[in-house]
């Protein structure tokens, strides 16, 4: 077997495979006398099909198929001996001759497209922005408010105030202002006020006593929302059109909620006991832990303004455009040569990134363990519980639902490339000059409208 690799210019090269008898009979007829052994052909018993008839009706399908294994292993074996760096798959060249199987050698020829010789690389004397998110008191003040609602009591009240929620009987008048006999009736209804999107509907029931009777209108009070009225008067949305008179409530019962206190029975609650012991510590904690998720973000915009920056300073990178555009369609065949022509130019930003990425990795020597994924896996479930106030999850559980993560190979692909990513931002952050910049949360999330 003879291998060669001629380059055609910089960014493409022309593989030849040379391949002789001596190459594939072996795999051939190792593959043929599986094929005896197994056949069935009327006649003959089981593994007693003369070899000679075996070939004349498998021989051709079984040299074509070790011929293509044999071509898989040898052409990606010489590109990984060779550091031969190539973008996407080898593609049959053009101007190949068809394969006739009735001789003993071979010649294929693929067309590879390579990746462009740069070099990327961050020093001290690159300047990057780094965005350090403000914690403001407002962010503060609503995480501790949610903690005390999600803590909160309940009791039952004799008059009506925002936020409190009514329970009672809902039944449908009619033009005279009495009760339907045939109408809508809704016992034991649960009803919130303060969600109503009409002031003056909502105002109705300001100062509302425990077995009084108020009259309004769903439909005007809630804007015509189908989901609402339906979950409200228990009918279907198609019958909320014919729902837009007036209905009386009858308050039955007020409950309101009473917000947990700022003790240390909460601050357990929130995180591991012990671990805060007054408010001014349950406040820098929570700021703390704001100020945590708040890195990640800041993170990921240096990143993105790495990519700009370097992608600048490399400038435009050559491709073979043509060999590239064909790979593109080779592996997008369904959706044919407008969608490449459409995608083709945002495909190369992200594959100019992607080999930036691969050099910078490389250069700062980012390695990921099973671990770092493990542990990345917590981390995004950390996250995840924390957008919902549980500051203070069982490592148990933790690791429970990482495990479900890791099952599912789109996950562990993405947590990999996370955990790199973590990586690599603390190394860049530790080389470049940072142009430090305090911002609030709403300027951040700006730069990204």
């Amino acid at each position: 077997m003879n291998i060669s690799l001629q380059n055609v210019d910089k960014v493409s090269a022309v593989l030849t495979i040379a391949i002789e008898k001596a190459d594939y009979q072996e795999r051939v007829d190792k593959t043929l006398k599986n094929y005896r052994q197994k056949a069935n052909i009327p006649g003959f018993r089981k593994g007693m099909v003369p070899m000679s008839l075996v070939k004349k009706q498998f021989g051709k399908a079984v040299l074509a198929e070790e011929i293509d294994k044999l071509l898989q292993e040898k052409v990606y074996e010489y590109l990984r001996e060779n550091k031969v760096d190539m973008l996407g798959q080898p593609l049959p060249s053009e101007d190949m001759e068809a394969i006739d199987y009735d001789q003993d050698n071979f010649t294929f020829k693929f067309d590879i497209a390579l990746a462009p010789e740069f070099k990327a690389e961050i020093s001290s004397d690159d300047k990057i922005d780094y965005y350090t998110i403000q914690v403001s008191d407002e962010l503060v003040d609503q995480q501790i408010k949610m903690y005390t609602q999600r803590g909160a009591s309940h009791e039952k009240v004799e008059e009506y105030q925002d936020n409190d929620m009514i329970k009672g009987l809902i039944a449908e008048l009619d033009e005279a202002g009495n009760v339907k006999e045939d109408g809508v009736k809704v016992e034991d209804a649960v009803m919130m006020p303060q969600y109503m999107k009409n002031e003056d509907q909502k105002a109705l029931f300001n100062g509302a006593k425990t077995n009084s009777v108020i009259v309004f209108n769903p439909f005007t009070a809630y804007d015509g929302n189908e989901a609402e009225l339906s979950s409200l008067l228990k009918i279907n949305k198609e019958e909320v059109a014919n729902a837009k008179g007036n209905f009386s409530f009858q308050i039955n019962e007020i409950v309101r909620m009473i917000p947990a206190p700022l003790d240390e029975k909460l601050f357990d609650q929130v995180f591991e006991p012990g671990t805060v012991k007054n408010e001014e510590e349950f406040v820098a904690k929570i700021k703390e832990g704001i100020a945590k998720q708040f890195e990640n973000d800041s993170d990921y915009k240096f990143l993105v303004d790495v990519r700009d920056y370097l992608v600048k300073k490399i400038g435009k990178l050559e491709f073979p455009d043509a060999l590239l555009k064909k790979i593109m369609l080779a592996n997008n065949i369904e959706k044919g040569e407008a969608f490449v022509s459409e995608n083709y130019d945002k495909s190369i930003e992200e594959l100019t990134w992607h080999l930036v990425k691969e050099q910078l990795v490389k250069a700062n020597d980012i390695k990921v363990e099973q671990a770092d994924i493990t542990n990345m896996a917590k981390e995004v479930t950390r996250v995840q519980f924390a957008q919902y106030g549980m500051m203070n999850v069982p490592e148990d559980i933790l690791e429970n639902y990482a495990k479900e993560m890791l099952k599912k190979k789109e996950s562990v692909e993405n947590l990999v490339n996370r955990a790199v990513e973590s990586k690599l931002s603390a190394a860049l952050k530790a080389k470049a000059t940072l142009n430090e910049k305090n911002i609030s949360m709403e300027e951040f999330n700006k730069m990204f409208e």
